[in-house]
């Protein structure tokens, strides 16, 4: 079939992904919510599932060795058009973040089935995303843009599992990681559709947006050691309360991100142990999030959050240790292809404003080393990983027809399109 597609009835393709996320979301390690971490069975089932659908919409499909799911058009030699997001979630999660775009991505496919386009598209399914079984995010894109350090092979989950012995669980070769690393000539692009988390685009009253930039992120875990003792028979000025310690970080956190404008700084987890009602905390581990699209401004929020901390843990004669910091810095875009799908979005009557990103998403990683874009879906009340996590099927129909646009317009340009290369 030269370069047109049978008429594209994105309503029904759009319906078809709406009824996969609910299929997907059956496939949790806990029953009444959605919770899918990365090497689990229902990480297993869901590229089962991914896989026969892939197979069906003519995409051969594989499993690298960091557990990413890949489906690959036939035919065309040359660098691929990568479309894609992940597939792991938060505990408690929704059923749209990241899956929403693997699952858009071979709506993408089944769109141009019979459409003799001159590059491969694929189809990727980022195993690890979130961060949540081994406190480290971008695990599976890491692996993909060539970029994961085999030292995290060591890192535990709860259980006390190890990364390295969970991926050969999983079936994969460790030692194999190497080859998950595309070559920056074999990619024409990446391409991440997802839901915005977010209300701008509902306050626009547009379905879909083009991503500018993702902020700046840093994950830190601080522990504050105090002492175990009986809450009712030690007096007050004898405790080394690791909890009050680590309440008046909490409120300090508060403070300085609404006293920092475009900061974004949160405490989502607190460890507490012994964790009971009658004994003094003995140790307290804390997890903070920060972000600002400025990395300046974000490290120098770090900084004093950690000096602030520091001074808690003094002032109740607590020790105080910094675990972990992880910095991902603030990314943009790569502007020509954003472009490209702003154009995609105008001509097919779905507006084309861009926006910010403030969530971390695989795009993130993959702009290190590919020309990289990201087309937020409207996300009605911005509930993101969350059970009222919502998306209307009629935006999904809109972003397939932005993407199908795309890869149409690429297919017209393609003699005339630069070779890929990291800056894109």
């Amino acid at each position: 079939m030269p370069l047109s597609a049978t008429p594209l009835d994105a309503k029904s393709l759009a319906a078809a992904v709406m009824r996969r996320c609910d299929r997907l979301a059956e496939h949790t390690e806990e029953p009444g919510r959605i919770t899918r971490r990365f090497l689990t069975p229902p990480a297993r089932d869901v590229q089962g599932l991914l896989t026969n659908w892939m197979r069906d919409a003519g995409l051969t499909p594989r499993v690298d060795a960091a557990g990413n799911l890949f489906g690959r058009t036939s035919g065309a030699g040359g660098p691929a058009l990568l479309v894609g997001s992940h597939l792991d979630t938060v505990p408690g999660a929704g059923r749209y973040d990241g899956i929403l775009g693997v699952l858009i991505g071979v709506a993408l496919a089944e769109a141009l089935q019979g459409v003799l386009l001159p590059f491969p598209l694929e189809v990727v399914g980022f195993s690890e995303e979130e961060g949540v079984r081994f406190n480290k995010p971008y695990l599976g894109s890491s692996a993909v843009a060539g970029c994961f350090d085999p030292v995290w092979l060591d890192r535990i989950d709860e259980n006390g599992v190890c990364l390295g012995d969970a991926l050969r669980a999983f079936g994969c070769d460790p030692l194999g990681l190497p080859t998950s690393a595309l070559a920056p000539d074999n990619v024409l692009a990446f391409i991440e559709p997802h839901l915005e988390q977010g209300t701008a685009l509902e306050t626009a009253g547009a379905a879909v947006g083009v991503v500018t930039s993702i902020a700046g992120q840093s994950r830190v875990r601080v522990a504050l050691h105090g002492e175990a003792r009986h809450a009712g028979a030690t007096p007050l000025g004898a405790r080394r309360d690791a909890l009050v310690a680590a309440a008046a970080l909490v409120g300090e956190v508060r403070r300085l991100a609404l006293a920092t404008e475009g900061l974004h700084a949160t405490v989502g987890k607190l460890d507490v142990e012994p964790n009971v009602p009658n004994v003094i905390a003995a140790r307290v581990e804390v997890a903070l999030d920060v972000r600002h699209a400025d990395d300046a401004a974000r490290h120098a929020a770090v900084a004093a959050l950690l000096a602030s901390a520091e001074r808690f843990a003094n002032d109740e004669r607590c020790g105080f240790e910094v675990l972990e910091a992880t910095h991902q810095p603030a990314v943009a875009m790569t502007p020509r292809w954003a472009e490209r799908l702003a154009a995609s979005a105008r001509v097919t009557g779905h507006g084309g404003g861009r926006l910010p990103s403030w969530a971390g998403h695989d795009a993130a990683i993959m702009a290190s080393r590919f020309p990289t874009a990201m087309l937020f879906i409207r996300h009605p009340g911005g509930v993101s990983h969350h059970p009222d996590e919502r998306v209307e099927e009629a935006d999904v129909a809109a972003a397939i027809e932005v993407l199908v646009d795309l890869a149409l317009r690429l297919a017209e340009d393609h003699d005339s399109l630069p070779q890929p290369h990291p800056l894109g």
